[in-house]
């Protein structure tokens, strides 16, 4: 496919309608256009009744030709009152997921438990076609006490699926010596690099593998992520006219939103840190989402309904 635009979802923060699922556009992925007047596209009126950290993933299969993609998001609503404790330690279990055909037309919000029995939580899902599985690989974060455990410990889990309706058994997918949030994959010629927020240290940490088998990867120095600290909701994405990539982090220790990072070489861990005068991320503070490249049929359509 030929991409010529990006689609971002994500949340707003913790206010009443802050915590739903926002679209914004761009044509080059660095200056950003609020959609639907800058109000929720999309709202959960199940579960926790709010909804963060969305991902859109394209579906890897299509049925007569019709795509399909598959919007998925925590099923939180720190604004209800609960606090953090009881959404780490008390939390749903399960993941919020919308489909469509055209990125306009949404079914109904529906809830899918996916985390271990006894986890606190299932935050920041996100999803990457396997292709040696024939298979999607879904991921989140859970906090969960294991056997010999001296304390609770946020760790990445993953399943499988086909069609975000049905799992298989939950594995654990990352485990470091701190707590691990906010996982991201991308795939490159030659394997996977997976950018993780280390709980504990409030940064962003990467790695490699030839494979998404968790076995596989190896951690990538990066000084330009070890110096960024009070990040999380990493996201990464190609930029459609070149060979560079974009990581956005979300300063939240700052309370700034999403800032840009720029490399043309992933391997290095090295990324250039953009200026506030290289970027617009648009009018709405913008919290962890995910962002999709998409056609110009699928820019026109967005901008057109919204």
């Amino acid at each position: 496919m030929k991409y010529t635009g990006y689609l971002f979802v994500h949340f707003i923060g913790e206010g009443p309608e802050g915590e739903q699922i926002y679209f914004s556009l761009s044509r080059d992925g660095l200056h950003w256009q609020d959609l639907n007047g800058g109000s929720p596209v999309l709202r959960s009126d199940i579960g926790e009744m709010g909804v963060r950290d969305p991902f859109l993933i394209r579906s890897p299969w299509q049925k007569e030709g019709q795509p399909r993609y598959y919007l998925i998001a925590t099923d939180l609503r720190i604004e209800a009152g609960k606090g953090w404790h009881a959404a780490q330690y008390e939390g749903s279990r399960d993941i919020i997921v919308w489909e469509s055909e055209n990125l306009v037309d949404w079914s109904a919000p529906a809830a899918h438990t996916v985390a271990v029995k006894g986890a606190g939580c299932a935050w920041a899902p996100e999803a990457i076609y396997d292709e040696e599985k024939d298979a999607i690989l879904l991921f989140w974060a859970s906090m969960v006490r294991l056997p010999g455990d001296e304390a609770w410990k946020q760790r990445i889990y993953a399943s499988y699926t086909k069609d975000f309706k049905s799992f298989t058994e939950p594995f654990l997918y990352l485990e470091s010596k701190n707590h691990v949030i906010d996982t991201t994959v991308i795939r490159v010629k030659g394997g996977y690099y997976r950018y993780s927020k280390d709980e504990t240290e409030k940064n962003i940490r990467v790695d490699f593998s030839t494979s998404l088998n968790p076995e596989g990867f190896r951690q990538i120095g990066s000084d330009t992520l070890k110096d960024l600290y009070g990040v999380e909701g990493p996201e990464i994405f190609p930029f459609n006219d070149r060979e560079e990539w974009c990581l956005l982090v979300d300063r939240f220790a700052a309370g700034k939103g999403y800032l840009p990072l720029v490399t043309d070489n992933l391997s290095s861990g090295h990324f250039q840190v953009l200026e506030d005068a290289q970027f617009d991320m648009g009018q709405t503070r913008k919290r962890h989402g995910g962002v999709l490249n998409i056609t110009e049929e699928e820019f026109r359509r967005l901008e057109e309904r919204y």
